[in-house]
């Protein structure tokens, strides 16, 4: 009994915790049906990739910076799907600041990087300015949700991976098929008399290069820093993340 007991314990999957609680709602920002909505939200993309996706809002970020508010409240509550300090992605809101922080832990520094979190942070930040922060959260769970579908370091919105760039191709390979085949069943003749009496003459020849210039110009910086931008950090309990901060 003992010996099926520790083969199942080593076998047995990471299974998410149901009753965890995964919205920090301090600020009131939100409606118990809105919480709700987005408790079973995150609990079901959490499990599709092993991750917390985890949501707090706060009033004053207990008069912190809101990156050290979010390393603290990481590193207290042990967030993380696979274990405790484990794999996690948690978007904060400071309503005292307007402030915005996105960080990604373990699999979620992998899979949601620096210049990932700054897609999601850019995609919300229209619904947190215009006060619609159900839609701003679910948007936080569903992109963070697709890009960990794409292997790290890829572009998760470059136009390589939409649906509509795939129905182009294919229905410019299926036409590009389809016209070879009906020029090819078209039996044009190619071959005459000359082609076995080696009367045939070269016409013409020439020769021609074309050069090509290459012009470099310097890109111009981006001053905006309301935009805000990437940097993730450590937090005190020494778990590494990445990171997205701006303003709302």
């Amino acid at each position: 009994m003992l010996s099926l007991f520790l083969i199942f314990s080593f076998i047995s999957p990471v299974f998410a915790d149901e009753s965890k609680q995964r919205v920090y709602d301090y600020a009131d920002l939100l409606t118990d049906d809105e919480i709700d909505r987005l408790e079973n939200l995150a609990n079901q993309h959490g499990k599709k990739h092993e991750i917390d996706f985890i949501i707090v809002t706060t009033k004053d970020a207990d008069n912190k910076d809101i990156i050290p508010f979010v390393e603290d409240f990481y590193d207290e509550m042990a967030f993380g799907f696979d274990k405790p300090n484990g794999n996690a992605a948690i978007l904060a809101l400071d309503m005292s600041k307007r402030d915005v922080y996105i960080a990604g832990f373990y699999k979620g520094k992998k899979y949601l990087d620096n210049k990932r979190v700054d897609l999601i942070r850019e995609k919300m930040t229209p619904d947190l300015s215009s006060g619609n922060y159900e839609e701003a959260f679910t948007t936080f769970i569903e992109t963070g949700s697709r890009y960990m579908r794409y292997i790290p370091g890829v572009n998760p919105e470059s136009f390589l991976l939409q649906t509509w760039f795939h129905m182009i191709v294919a229905f410019g390979l299926a036409a590009l098929i389809v016209g070879t085949m009906a020029y090819n069943s078209g039996g044009k003749v190619t071959v005459n008399e000359r082609t076995y009496t080696g009367d045939f003459k070269v016409l013409q020849r020439k020769d021609i290069y074309i050069t090509k210039n290459v012009t470099k110009r310097r890109k111009p910086k981006n001053n905006n820093s309301n935009r805000g931008g990437s940097g993730g950090g450590v937090t005190r309990g020494g778990h590494s993340h990445s990171g997205s901060r701006g303003k709302f």
